[in-house]
């Protein structure tokens, strides 16, 4: 082992025994230390917000005054700052300086949490590759001690939650999940009122799991409709129980706990191997097949059952499971109606359409699933002038057999340069320029 991996080995082995006795609140002081023993001046963490609009730095303890008393600079924009462009791609972006500057994706598996700041004299390849490093393991920490942390929660908070999206958020898995064959991303607005829309996604060996719920109505009991169709999903996946299996529980556990709230589902499964999907629909809008530019129309339309919660299937004969085989570079869509029967003020509809539009645009400049579907649901809160007037929930899967690179699925080229942003540079390229390039101040490491 080389002296440098030797120190860089050092480093993370004392941010790992300290960390295992650290409160939550002791992150920003140790990864402070740890960067300053890899070469730099100082570090920040920043956290994606819940509704990815803003990067929020990990406070101080010894000045944090609570919720809402985040000082100027502890936060910055997701679109058009450097650090925002390396959340959204994935990919570290360095500022030459002086001092130099580097912003680190915070990536756990394939879910983007936030990013690391680096600042340093200098940032050569050799640092920025320990900081790398360290930005992984960072990751790995934040997610850990976020499970039993107000701290960091309330961090990434803006607003209070209602007491039904409280119930749901603490019930919903991570936002984008994923390996080499095959990604899935969801996005969920309004993010604190949401009442009765849910998603689940679960890799099984190599089988994709995902499910969309719509409960009827906006309030607690939809909010607890959704939960319990989550907790007999996997309830029953877990116990070996297929597609129609879960919709029966459902069903049936609805009809008896929760008797007066009905729920629409999509519950599917992608054989990540094969390509082959199957699904069941239940009183839902059906899924898209987005292929290449265009989505083919009526490839997933089937008859759908009655939604759930009425009692009315005896058994799993009564749900027929559908099935279809998908090419390499597909994409399946699945949304509740609060997406495609949004209105704007002047009562246009958002419609399947601009849906599909929208969201091809975007991935066809690059763009991974996860920020595809974070312009979109963004333009679809923009669509109602940011008052939604029922839950709007998206999931996007994207089977890619063929990729080799980023899991994430962010590796297939830069975006379109912005303002005050920086361009990205070509992959394989890892060194930061020594001055300017035009109006960039950044660029990008693969």
């Amino acid at each position: 082992m080389s002296d440098d991996r030797a120190d860089l080995g050092g480093v993370l082995a004392r941010v790992l025994d300290r960390s295992r006795a650290g409160a939550p609140r002791e992150l920003y002081g140790l990864v402070r230390d740890a960067a300053r023993e890899l070469g730099a001046s100082g570090a920040r963490i920043f956290l994606a917000d819940v509704q990815q609009r803003y990067l929020v730095a990990l406070p101080d303890p010894e000045v944090w005054a609570g919720p809402g008393s985040a000082a100027p600079g502890d936060r910055i924009d997701v679109q058009g700052t450097l650090g925002g462009r390396a959340y959204r791609l994935q990919r570290t972006q360095l500022s030459s300086g002086p001092p130099a500057t580097g912003w680190f994706p915070l990536v756990d598996g394939v879910e983007r949490i936030g990013v690391l700041r680096i600042d340093a004299d200098r940032l050569d390849d050799r640092t920025a590759g320990c900081c790398e490093t360290l930005a992984s393991l960072v990751a790995l920490l934040v997610v850990s001690k976020s499970a039993y942390s107000d701290f960091i929660v309330e961090i990434t908070r803006r607003q209070p939650m209602s007491l039904q999206a409280e119930l749901l958020w603490s019930f919903l898995p991570p936002r984008t999940i994923g390996s080499r064959d095959v990604t899935s991303s969801a996005v969920l607005e309004p993010a604190y009122d949401v009442g009765g829309d849910a998603f689940d996604h679960a890799m099984t060996g190599s089988r994709l799991h995902l499910s969309v719920f719509d409960a009827m109505g906006h309030d607690l009991a939809s909010g607890g409709a959704s939960s319990v169709a989550l907790a007999a999903c996997r309830s029953t996946r877990r116990a070996g129980g297929g597609l129609a299996d879960i919709a029966l529980t459902i069903d049936r556990t609805l009809a008896q706990w929760i008797p007066d709230r009905l729920l629409t589902a999509v519950i599917a499964e992608l054989d990540t191997a094969t390509g082959v999907l199957t699904w069941v629909n239940c009183g839902h809008p059906a899924p898209l097949l987005i292929r290449g530019s265009h989505v083919v129309a009526g490839a997933l339309c089937r008859h759908a059952e009655l939604p759930l919660g009425l009692g009315f299937f005896l058994d799993r004969a009564a749900l027929p499971v559908h099935r279809t085989r998908l090419q390499p570079g597909d994409r399946v869509l699945v949304h509740t109606d609060g997406v495609t029967e949004a209105r704007s003020a002047a009562g246009e509809l958002f419609g399947e359409q601009r849906l599909a539009q929208t969201l091809v645009q975007h991935m066809a400049g690059g763009e991974p699933a996860p920020e595809a579907l974070r312009h979109l649901v963004h333009g679809l809160v923009t669509h109602q002038d940011h008052r939604l007037r029922d839950d709007a929930t998206i999931l996007l899967v994207e089977w890619h057999p063929d990729r080799v690179a980023d899991t994430a699925g962010a590796g297939t080229g830069g975006e379109a340069r912005e303002g005050g942003e920086g361009a990205g540079r070509p992959s394989g390229s890892v060194r930061a320029p020594d001055g300017r390039t035009g109006a960039a101040a950044g660029v990008s490491r693969p």
